[in-house]
């Protein structure tokens, strides 16, 4: 069943988040991610639970894929500067897809 990594960002720092946008990228790839949304405009409808900043959406083919992207030792030297450079929310789901 396909995976869904959905991450808001609050970036400090976006000349240093452009770094690491640019190395996880063809390391999600690598696993089969396929970037469905990155950005952009967004309009909150509602925020009864939290109130989200930026937000990436990534389909993986399912939740092993998923997680082989997030403790791989490739992802592993970028993650720090994520975390340097924006505070996150990741959450991981199975979906179907509509």
């Amino acid at each position: 069943m396909t995976a869904y990594l959905i991450v808001d960002t609050k970036i400090s720092d976006p000349d240093a988040y452009e770094e690491y946008k640019r190395l996880a990228r063809p390391i999600a790839e690598k696993f089969g991610g396929r970037y469905l949304a990155r950005g952009g405009a967004m309009e909150v409808i509602e925020a009864d639970l939290w109130s989200p900043t930026r937000m990436v959406l990534i389909a993986f083919p399912d939740m092993e894929s998923a997680r082989g992207f997030i403790d791989s030792p490739e992802y592993a030297p970028v993650k720090p500067i994520r975390h340097a450079n924006a505070d996150c929310t990741m959450v991981l789901f199975e979906g179907t897809g509509a």
